[in-house]
């Protein structure tokens, strides 16, 4: 149980504005004899939760972005604006992408998408990345 919790929290901190993994966590459980169901079911909650702290930093991200601890730069947040714009919603399902996925959540909160097709885009993003890992992993 205690490594599931853990599989949680690395997807969980993966998804949001901290660099972090979690890929190799999963690996490691699945490596070890746990259910893959289980794994990429905690790991796309874990993601797709993480996600939603991006989402909610972009709703609040005038008052945020001036901060010195702010991860990115006015230039990468009007970036991520201009490509969401661009594509639109759809665009959520490449959330699970390093840093490009964790702007696109960001500028959905910005952009005020509301937030049961942002769970259903990035989650059917995030457990798509699993599946694949999991695929890989057994091979």
């Amino acid at each position: 149980m205690t490594e599931l919790v853990l599989l949680f929290l690395s997807s969980f901190i993966a998804a949001t504005l901290l660099p972090m993994g979690s890929e190799v966590a999963l690996y490691a459980l699945l490596q070890r004899g746990f259910d893959p169901v289980v794994l990429v079911s905690v790991a796309t909650v874990g993601n797709t939760a993480g996600a939603t702290v991006n989402w909610i930093l972009g709703k609040y991200l005038k008052r945020l972005q001036e901060r010195r601890w702010f991860y990115f730069s006015r230039e990468q947040v009007e970036k991520a604006q201009r490509y969401f714009q661009r594509f639109g919603k759809y665009s959520l399902l490449l959330s699970w992408l390093p840093v490009v996925g964790d702007l696109l959540t960001l500028a959905a909160g910005i952009l005020n998408v509301r937030l049961v097709p942002f769970f259903i885009l990035v989650g059917a993003g995030k457990l798509l990345r699993y599946l694949a890992v999991v695929y890989l992993g057994s091979l």
